[in-house]
């Protein structure tokens, strides 16, 4: 949280006649003429005609909390229009004990502006979002202060759908390393072990084993690792993603999600998705295990949800990706949520948590799902996370060529 110090006088509309204001010299006739008072303008005029286009939410409330304006961006962000929302208590739609009415207070009583980057705002009928805040009292209206609200969504997306390349990029990198320098080595040691085992007995049998065992356990990983080296475009086709689903949830629960509930909401008039489809399942197989692995042992559920999105963009050093049309599948679940200090490179190699876990799954789907020329986010927090994969259509065209090859 940053606080400055005391604001700049902030006026709201006045009441007053537009005609009200001052006279000053025409340029071009050299007569004089009447000035309004920007004061006093509607606030559809001048600087209110500004905060209206602005996308940024700004909402001023009085002393009490209630809403006594808001602009356009404030109305879709809160789900309300503004006739609603005026005299309204702002607790009935951020939850009141949100940390934002101790940021109000604060610039309140101490007259101060009040900046927070990374708030997260909800209520009951508002989806949480993490938001960046910034608070200024008005000086002009006592107990009065303006609320402007920025959406960090699109910041928090690039963040993690860099997040998945840079993963991809480190992995293979590794698994080209391990597979030349370790694995070949390991051969050998894992012969000698072999030869040992026939002319020992007793606990020097039982260390020749083990190392035997631990050499092909490291083998298995380094085997593991090796798919990430693996360049080629995968053959894509139509892929009827329902299908996908429908596979990976009968795989589940017959193994790792069998205590779990499973609930589906898709979209039957949705089209095939172009993919590989044993790559989705494997992704998506991923998915849904960390899901059953981190419900609750009573009262686990995992939703399976496709939905319909207008169109991707996605970009790389020097070239450019537009898919016009685009099938949303997300993968939530009621478990635990994401460790806080793991959000930041969960799709990194060898970050997991879990008893045994190689951390290569997450990192894996990150690969597929670009190979795929998708993208995959999530949002995380106790008792609710949630992985979207966007996956472009199916096209007969060539609507998914690079940008630069368009005339």
């Amino acid at each position: 949280m940053t606080m400055t110090g005391r604001s700049p006088n902030l006026r709201l509309a006045s009441p007053k006649s537009a005609l009200a204001g001052t006279k000053q010299v025409d340029p071009a006739s050299k007569e004089q003429i009447a000035v309004p008072d920007q004061a006093a303008l509607p606030v559809v005029d001048g600087r209110g005609a500004i905060l209206e286009t602005l996308p940024i939410a700004v909402i001023a409330v009085d002393a009490l909390d209630h809403v006594t304006d808001a602009n356009a961006a404030a109305e879709v962000l809160l789900g309300q229009s503004r006739a609603l929302l005026r005299g309204m208590p702002l607790r009935d739609v951020i939850a009141a004990d949100n940390p934002l009415f101790a940021l109000i207070a604060a610039a309140r009583s101490q007259q101060i502006s009040v900046t927070e980057y990374d708030l997260s705002i909800g209520g009951p009928r508002l989806e949480a979002a993490h938001m960046a805040v910034e608070i200024a009292p008005m000086a002009e209206r006592s107990g009065h202060v303006v609320v402007a609200m920025i959406n960090r969504r699109i910041e928090r997306r690039i963040s993690q759908q860099q997040m998945g390349r840079d993963a991809t990029r480190s992995v293979r990198a590794m698994a080209g390393m391990l597979a030349h320098e370790v694995k070949n080595p390991l051969s050998g040691i894992r012969g000698a072990a072999q030869l040992l085992e026939a002319k020992l007995a007793g606990a020097d049998l039982q260390l020749a084993e083990l190392i035997r065992e631990e050499t092909d356990r490291i083998v298995a990983l380094i085997n593991g690792m090796e798919m990430f080296t693996d360049d080629r475009a995968p053959r894509l086709e139509a892929v009827n993603i329902h299908e996908v689903l429908d596979r990976v949830r009968r795989l589940a629960q017959h193994g790792v999600g069998a205590a779990v509930e499973f609930q589906m909401r898709y979209d039957p008039s949705l089209p095939p998705v172009s993919g590989n489809r044993d790559m989705l399942i494997q992704a998506f197989f991923n998915l849904v295990r960390n899901a059953a692995e981190a419900c609750p042992t009573e009262g686990g559920i995992i939703t399976l949800s496709t939905s319909y999105h207008t169109g991707l963009r996605q970009g790389e050093r020097n070239r450019t990706w537009r898919h016009k049309r685009c099938v949303l599948v997300t993968v939530g679940d009621n478990g635990s949520g994401v460790p806080a200090h793991l959000q930041a490179s969960l799709f990194d190699p060898f970050v997991s948590e879990k008893p045994g876990g190689k951390g290569l799954g997450l990192a894996l789907v990150a690969k597929i799902v670009q190979d795929h020329a998708g993208v995959i986010e999530f949002v995380s927090e106790l008792g609710h996370t949630q992985f979207t994969v966007m996956l472009p259509l199916h096209e007969s065209d060539n609507e998914t060529l690079p940008t630069e090859a368009r005339s």
